[in-house]
């Protein structure tokens, strides 16, 4: 672990069984509400796994594969597993603006500007939440998924990348309910890149992207 603009960096090797990182999520939140721990970033992945948001459409889960669990988060369903980054984002609005929309427009932002190091141009998608690019097929795909959910002005869950993870784990499920756009990776994209070098894009923007809470969210 590490720290970084005042925030605690946790960087887990080994895969971490969902079960046991939303519960750790939730201690974290209710301590940072309550004033006892510092806000936190951690960077992990997950074995093969799908996730529910609130809005989750039954008919969108086409094969119980793997594991399914209840993620408390906004959105539908979602997958993870090796060789995708999860980011889970343990921070305190309160002191940022108490502006959801904001924070989920830059957190957006923070991972296209990480992307953009490896010659990726991802961007944002009107309507669609999360991380879009073009495919070698120039098909536009997504590459990275975006779900949060805020308790006492302290964010939980956060965002997904897809860097190599098998693909075919994701035809279990409509992702995020958009059945149109199909998904794609670094790898897919000819970008052979470890998960280290795209942690470290992700904490050289990070403090633009802190400096931007706050502000007014303006259009894309």
């Amino acid at each position: 672990m590490n720290s970084i603009d005042g925030f605690e960096w946790r960087r887990d090797e080994a895969q971490v069984p969902y079960p046991e990182a939303l519960a750790d999520m939730e201690a974290r939140a209710a301590t940072i509400a309550a004033g006892e721990a510092s806000e936190r970033i951690w960077l992990l992945e997950h074995p093969p796994l799908y996730t529910a948001g609130t809005s989750a459409d039954p008919a969108e889960m086409l094969d119980r594969r793997f594991p399914v669990y209840d993620a408390g988060r906004g959105g539908r369903y979602t997958y993870h597993g090796p060789g995708q980054r999860v980011g889970y984002l343990s921070m305190n609005l309160a002191t940022r603006g108490k502006d959801i929309r904001n924070f989920v427009h830059n957190l957006e932002g923070w991972v296209i500007d990480s992307l953009a190091d490896f010659d990726i141009p991802a961007r944002r998608a009107e309507g669609r939440i999360g991380i879009w690019t073009d495919d070698l097929q120039g098909r536009e795909a997504k590459i990275g998924a975006i779900g949060v959910r805020v308790r006492k002005w302290v964010t939980l869950h956060g965002f997904s990348v897809n860097v190599a993870p098998d693909l075919t784990h994701f035809g279990g499920i409509i992702p995020c309910g958009i059945a149109e756009y199909p998904v794609t990776s670094m790898q897919a994209l000819g970008k052979d890149i470890g998960m280290r070098e795209f942690d470290t894009a992700l904490e050289r923007h990070f403090p633009a992207f802190l400096a931007r809470l706050g502000r007014c969210v303006r259009a894309a």
